[in-house]
């Protein structure tokens, strides 16, 4: 596994052809963060809502939960599809997933920022380029 000093570009994994794609696919692996953010529900709560706005999406719920003894889980609902993030506070991990539809959505700044916000002193990015069926890119939805 190839892991990426903090200061490094994010690398993706994606395929060598020139496609639009609609949706892509982030997962993220955030190692030696710092321990007392991965274990802090409210700060990962405004933190998931801060990378939602900066990659301009349209967060519609948040949800999280915090574990005994350690760790949280929380979610951020987007009308673009959802960011995730699962902390280990104990081994300095955490496990972040950004998912988009749409092209105006820009998941690069939302992985940047929580770099950033979880002082990641490594970290490790794949990018999943999704193809979904050409009926769904002509398909324009709003939040209701």
């Amino acid at each position: 596994m190839e892991v990426h000093k903090k200061n490094q570009n994010l690398s993706s994994f994606s395929n060598d052809q020139i496609l639009s794609h609609q949706s892509k696919h982030f997962l993220l692996e955030l190692y030696r963060c710092d321990y007392e953010k991965l274990n802090d529900e409210s700060f990962l709560r405004c933190t998931l809502n801060r990378a939602a706005k900066l990659a301009k999406a349209t967060v519609l719920n948040l949800i999280s939960n915090k574990f005994d003894p350690q760790g949280v889980t929380a979610i951020a609902l987007l009308a673009e599809s959802h960011i995730s993030i699962h902390t280990w506070p104990e081994s300095n991990y955490s496990a972040v997933d950004i998912f988009t539809c749409g092209q105006n959505m820009m998941p690069q700044l939302a992985s940047e920022y929580l770099i950033e916000a979880l002082k990641a002193e490594e970290h490790y990015l794949r990018v999943i380029e999704r193809n979904p069926p050409a009926a769904i890119f002509n398909e324009i939805r709003t939040a209701v």
